[in-house]
């Protein structure tokens, strides 16, 4: 079985360290979005490239030698952002696939960013299957945006930051695709902190591999879907996040909708759906935490078009 261990955060957080911001967090006051207790964000949409996602393709790129043919990714957007800005910023050739379903935005800034873009089919999976053949093909570096130890360690550095930034909090809730910040998450603190999985009711990925005891395949759809929609949790994250997830809910795209535009009314923050899945929990009621309980939120992403919200 495949582990990320502390120490390999750590290992990570000296790696990275100097090519990747340390995102702040905004504590709020009692009864904001409907909880008891005190609450508090963590802004990883302020991260470069809009989200989480650079911490672990800087973690994968720099503890590797990659080749003169740059390196290839599938991304439904944010990793492909985040692989094309590492790619800018330590000189290297990139090439991402997209599925159809990714956001104009984030397809748009990957270009923007001087990467390569292909669009490899409908759904997430598609796009990988043909990065995967890409880089068989041409030997360019394969930097997959979930599955693989040194990707789940560069995330789990944002709950290395956090547990400076907020210490003794209670829970943790964060957004889960193909699970490589939640399982960062569990390796950095395993049990010190109750975890708490969220995704779209639409994409249950984590909460049908914990009924199972396993991935399992599932159906994509619905709002979330560029940037939480893998159709199975990775190997790895789930061997490394799953003895320490303590609750997986799940949310309506109704409900992440909403909490977009709160977020934007209460503190203007303008998160994507995903990155505002893990909030939805809290106000929809799918996650109710007791009175007291200090609950810390992950805001993962900001790559979205405000006109859509």
């Amino acid at each position: 079985m495949t582990t990320v261990t502390a120490d390999d955060v750590e290992q990570a957080a000296r790696r990275i360290g100097t090519h990747v911001r340390a995102t702040p967090v905004l504590a709020l006051e009692a009864g904001a979005f409907g909880t008891p207790g005190p609450l508090t964000l963590k802004l990883e949409l302020l991260q470069h490239a809009g989200s989480f996602k650079p911490r672990g393709a800087f973690n994968r790129v720099l503890a590797a030698t990659v080749p003169a043919a740059g390196m290839v990714a599938a991304s439904g957007g944010n990793h492909g952002v985040a692989v094309a800005h590492v790619a800018r910023a330590l000189g290297h050739r990139a090439e991402i696939f997209v599925p159809a379903v990714s956001a104009p935005a984030k397809v748009d800034r990957i270009g923007a960013l001087g990467a390569e873009v292909t669009v490899g089919g409908a759904v997430y999976q598609d796009a990988q299957d043909a990065a995967t053949a890409r880089a068989e093909e041409t030997g360019a570096l394969l930097v997959h945006p979930y599955d693989h130890p040194l990707v789940v360690a560069g995330q789990g550095t944002m709950a290395r930051e956090l547990d400076t930034q907020v210490p003794g909090f209670d829970t943790v809730l964060v957004a889960v695709g193909g699970g490589g910040l939640i399982a960062g998450v569990a390796a950095w603190f395993g049990d010190r902190v109750k975890i708490v999985s969220v995704e779209p009711a639409t994409i249950p990925a984590m909460y049908e591999a914990r009924r199972a005891g396993r991935p399992v395949t599932v159906a994509v759809s619905g709002l979330a879907a560029d940037s939480l929609g893998a159709n199975a949790v990775g190997a790895v994250p789930f061997a490394v996040a799953a003895p320490f997830v303590d609750d997986a809910v799940l949310v309506s795209d109704d409900d992440i909708r909403d909490t977009q535009r709160a977020l934007w009314a209460s503190v203007r923050l303008m998160a994507e759906p995903g990155g505002a899945a893990a909030l939805a929990a809290i106000r929809s009621g799918a996650y109710a935490p007791a009175p007291g309980e200090r609950v810390v939120v992950v805001v993962c992403g900001g790559n979205v078009d405000p006109g859509s919200v």
